[in-house]
């Protein structure tokens, strides 16, 4: 499973650091990502990143929020600076993993955690 760490309320232009581990039995992971849903609005992608490090973002975050992962801890990361009132939402880790070597490639989400903006 996916565990997600790291939301709250920060006042705008404030930061915060999100993280989401994967726990149990885990042969590999290949692509992880944040997802974030406002009140309203349907998910949309945040931010991903490949195993080998490739990142991808939505264009609302770019040049305030990094994603990174630490392979060894099977963790990704969130870090978001900036933030704007329009940033809050419920924010969700995705992940494509792989729980052998025989097992097909799943996609799991995390539980969410919530990220007020707000003065």
């Amino acid at each position: 499973q996916l565990q997600a760490s790291g939301g709250g309320l920060v006042q705008p232009g404030g930061s915060l650091r999100l993280s989401c581990a994967a726990s149990g039995s885990i042969f590999s992971i290949n692509d992880m990502a944040w997802y974030r849903q406002a009140p309203g609005k349907q998910r949309e992608l945040v931010a991903s990143i490949a195993r080998g490090g490739t990142t991808n973002y939505a264009d609302s975050v770019k040049g305030r929020f990094t994603i990174s992962r630490d392979n060894a801890k099977n963790t990704v990361y969130l870090q978001m600076n900036s933030l704007k009132p329009e940033d809050t939402a419920v924010y969700y880790c995705n992940a494509d993993l792989r729980r052998s070597r025989a097992d097909a490639l799943y996609n799991y989400w995390g539980q969410g955690t919530l990220v007020t903006v707000s003065s």
